[in-house]
Protein backbone atom coordinates (compact mmCIF):
# COMPACT_ATOMS: atom_id res chain seq x y z
CA UNK A 1 0.00 0.00 0.00
CA UNK A 2 1.73 3.62 -0.86
CA UNK A 3 1.60 5.97 2.02
CA UNK A 4 2.21 9.64 0.86
CA UNK A 5 3.84 12.30 2.69
CA UNK A 6 3.41 14.71 0.43
CA UNK A 7 1.84 16.08 -2.55
CA UNK A 8 2.21 19.03 -4.08
CA UNK A 9 -0.08 20.24 -7.23
CA UNK A 10 0.26 23.02 -9.60
CA UNK A 11 -2.73 25.35 -10.78
CA UNK A 12 -4.04 22.89 -13.11
CA UNK A 13 -4.00 19.93 -11.04
CA UNK A 14 -0.99 18.03 -12.34
CA UNK A 15 1.28 16.55 -9.28
CA UNK A 16 4.54 18.39 -9.78
CA UNK A 17 5.83 17.50 -6.22
CA UNK A 18 5.37 13.56 -4.53
CA UNK A 19 6.49 12.19 -1.63
CA UNK A 20 5.69 8.29 -0.74
CA UNK A 21 6.59 4.71 0.25
CA UNK A 22 5.42 1.36 0.19
CA UNK A 23 4.07 0.48 3.16
CA UNK A 24 3.19 -3.40 4.11
CA UNK A 25 2.83 -3.72 7.98
CA UNK A 26 -0.36 -4.73 9.78
CA UNK A 27 -3.40 -3.11 9.34
CA UNK A 28 -6.58 -3.35 10.77
CA UNK A 29 -9.77 -1.21 10.55
CA UNK A 30 -11.70 0.54 13.48
CA UNK A 31 -14.73 -0.60 14.49
CA UNK A 32 -18.14 -0.05 12.36
CA UNK A 33 -19.32 3.08 14.45
CA UNK A 34 -16.01 4.52 15.18
CA UNK A 35 -14.75 4.35 11.41
CA UNK A 36 -18.20 6.28 10.35
CA UNK A 37 -18.21 9.19 12.22
CA UNK A 38 -14.47 9.34 11.67
CA UNK A 39 -15.47 8.75 8.00
CA UNK A 40 -18.91 11.27 8.28
CA UNK A 41 -17.22 13.81 10.39
CA UNK A 42 -14.20 14.09 7.76
CA UNK A 43 -16.84 14.17 4.66
CA UNK A 44 -18.08 16.86 5.99
CA UNK A 45 -14.80 18.81 7.01
CA UNK A 46 -13.95 18.42 2.89
CA UNK A 47 -17.06 19.28 2.07
CA UNK A 48 -17.10 22.89 4.23
CA UNK A 49 -13.65 23.08 2.38
CA UNK A 50 -14.54 22.98 -0.78
CA UNK A 51 -17.26 25.21 -0.20
CA UNK A 52 -15.27 27.84 1.41
CA UNK A 53 -12.53 27.62 -1.21
CA UNK A 54 -15.26 28.46 -4.11
CA UNK A 55 -16.61 30.65 -1.66
CA UNK A 56 -13.65 32.49 -1.47
CA UNK A 57 -12.68 32.64 -4.84
CA UNK A 58 -16.32 33.85 -6.32
CA UNK A 59 -15.45 36.78 -3.85
CA UNK A 60 -12.25 37.35 -5.80
CA UNK A 61 -13.77 37.12 -9.09
CA UNK A 62 -16.75 39.68 -7.94
CA UNK A 63 -14.02 42.25 -6.45
CA UNK A 64 -11.87 41.77 -9.89
CA UNK A 65 -15.17 42.57 -11.82
CA UNK A 66 -15.62 45.69 -9.85
CA UNK A 67 -12.45 46.61 -10.52
CA UNK A 68 -12.34 46.00 -14.43
CA UNK A 69 -15.88 48.19 -13.94
CA UNK A 70 -13.97 50.98 -12.09
CA UNK A 71 -11.36 51.02 -14.98
CA UNK A 72 -14.41 51.83 -17.59
CA UNK A 73 -15.06 54.59 -15.24
CA UNK A 74 -12.24 56.09 -15.16
CA UNK A 75 -11.87 55.83 -18.76
CA UNK A 76 -15.19 57.42 -19.43
CA UNK A 77 -14.11 60.35 -16.73
CA UNK A 78 -11.66 61.10 -18.96
CA UNK A 79 -13.70 61.75 -21.55
CA UNK A 80 -15.95 63.69 -19.89
CA UNK A 81 -13.00 65.95 -18.07
CA UNK A 82 -11.68 66.59 -21.72
CA UNK A 83 -15.56 67.52 -22.62
CA UNK A 84 -15.17 70.27 -19.60
CA UNK A 85 -11.87 71.05 -20.08
CA UNK A 86 -12.55 72.22 -23.99
CA UNK A 87 -15.40 74.18 -22.54
CA UNK A 88 -13.30 76.06 -20.57
CA UNK A 89 -11.45 76.43 -22.94
CA UNK A 90 -13.23 77.95 -25.62
CA UNK A 91 -14.50 80.16 -22.71
CA UNK A 92 -10.72 81.36 -22.24
CA UNK A 93 -10.79 81.60 -26.27
CA UNK A 94 -13.24 83.63 -26.84
CA UNK A 95 -12.61 85.99 -23.81
CA UNK A 96 -8.81 86.25 -24.72
CA UNK A 97 -10.31 87.25 -28.26
CA UNK A 98 -12.48 90.02 -27.23
CA UNK A 99 -9.62 91.38 -24.62
CA UNK A 100 -7.37 91.36 -28.01
CA UNK A 101 -9.61 93.11 -29.78
CA UNK A 102 -10.63 95.51 -27.45
CA UNK A 103 -6.91 97.05 -26.98
CA UNK A 104 -6.82 97.64 -30.89
CA UNK A 105 -4.75 94.13 -31.33
CA UNK A 106 -5.16 92.64 -35.16
CA UNK A 107 -6.57 89.33 -34.20
CA UNK A 108 -4.50 86.62 -36.16
CA UNK A 109 -1.24 88.03 -36.32
CA UNK A 110 1.71 88.86 -34.09
CA UNK A 111 1.15 88.69 -30.44
CA UNK A 112 -2.56 87.86 -30.92
CA UNK A 113 -1.13 84.84 -33.11
CA UNK A 114 1.41 83.62 -30.46
CA UNK A 115 -0.93 83.66 -28.02
CA UNK A 116 -3.42 81.68 -29.82
CA UNK A 117 -1.01 79.27 -30.50
CA UNK A 118 0.64 78.88 -26.88
CA UNK A 119 -3.46 78.20 -25.78
CA UNK A 120 -3.74 75.71 -28.37
CA UNK A 121 -0.49 73.89 -27.51
CA UNK A 122 -1.57 74.25 -23.75
CA UNK A 123 -4.85 72.98 -24.65
CA UNK A 124 -3.73 69.74 -26.66
CA UNK A 125 -0.90 69.14 -23.83
CA UNK A 126 -3.85 69.55 -21.19
CA UNK A 127 -6.00 67.11 -23.18
CA UNK A 128 -2.91 64.67 -23.12
CA UNK A 129 -2.13 64.39 -19.70
CA UNK A 130 -5.66 63.96 -18.67
CA UNK A 131 -5.76 60.82 -21.19
CA UNK A 132 -2.12 59.60 -19.82
CA UNK A 133 -3.73 60.21 -16.34
CA UNK A 134 -6.67 58.19 -16.72
CA UNK A 135 -4.67 55.08 -18.94
CA UNK A 136 -2.34 54.56 -15.69
CA UNK A 137 -5.81 55.11 -13.32
CA UNK A 138 -7.39 52.56 -15.29
CA UNK A 139 -4.58 50.20 -16.04
CA UNK A 140 -3.84 50.10 -11.51
CA UNK A 141 -7.27 49.29 -11.18
CA UNK A 142 -7.11 46.44 -14.27
CA UNK A 143 -3.91 45.18 -12.57
CA UNK A 144 -5.62 45.04 -8.95
CA UNK A 145 -8.59 43.05 -10.78
CA UNK A 146 -5.68 40.63 -12.03
CA UNK A 147 -4.63 39.86 -8.47
CA UNK A 148 -7.83 39.79 -7.34
CA UNK A 149 -8.35 37.02 -9.38
CA UNK A 150 -4.99 35.36 -8.95
CA UNK A 151 -6.09 35.59 -5.08
CA UNK A 152 -9.38 33.97 -5.67
CA UNK A 153 -6.86 31.09 -7.66
CA UNK A 154 -4.98 30.27 -4.51
CA UNK A 155 -7.60 30.52 -2.27
CA UNK A 156 -9.19 27.46 -4.11
CA UNK A 157 -5.83 25.49 -4.22
CA UNK A 158 -5.64 26.24 -0.59
CA UNK A 159 -8.67 24.59 -0.01
CA UNK A 160 -8.12 21.50 -2.22
CA UNK A 161 -4.69 21.36 -0.10
CA UNK A 162 -6.64 21.32 2.75
CA UNK A 163 -9.38 18.78 1.78
CA UNK A 164 -6.52 16.49 0.91
CA UNK A 165 -4.88 16.97 4.03
CA UNK A 166 -8.84 16.24 5.64
CA UNK A 167 -8.92 12.69 3.51
CA UNK A 168 -4.88 11.79 4.78
CA UNK A 169 -5.92 12.69 8.08
CA UNK A 170 -9.19 10.72 8.02
CA UNK A 171 -6.87 7.44 6.30
CA UNK A 172 -4.48 8.05 9.31
CA UNK A 173 -7.34 7.98 12.07
CA UNK A 174 -8.86 4.52 10.87
CA UNK A 175 -5.62 2.80 10.00
CA UNK A 176 -3.76 3.79 13.44
CA UNK A 177 -6.97 3.78 15.83
CA UNK A 178 -6.45 -0.12 16.50
CA UNK A 179 -3.31 -1.68 17.88
CA UNK A 180 -3.94 -4.75 16.07
CA UNK A 181 -2.65 -6.07 12.92
CA UNK A 182 -2.75 -8.39 10.32
CA UNK A 183 -3.81 -12.16 11.10
CA UNK A 184 -5.04 -11.06 14.76
CA UNK A 185 -8.74 -10.59 16.10
CA UNK A 186 -9.70 -7.15 14.97
CA UNK A 187 -13.42 -5.73 14.26
CA UNK A 188 -13.98 -5.09 10.88
CA UNK A 189 -11.76 -5.95 7.67
CA UNK A 190 -8.31 -5.87 6.70
CA UNK A 191 -7.09 -3.68 3.88
CA UNK A 192 -4.78 -5.50 1.98
CA UNK A 193 -2.33 -4.11 -0.56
Amino acid sequence: MKIYNKIVYDINNNIIEEDSYEYEGPLTLADPVTAAVIGGTSLMQYQAQGKIGKYNQAVNNRTAAVLDGQAAQIEQKAEFDIAQFNKTYQKVKGETTVALAKSGVQIGSGSAYNIALSNALEKRLQENLIRYNSQVAASNKREEASFARIKGTIARQESRIKQIGTIASAGTSLITMNQGSFGTKSKGLVVAP
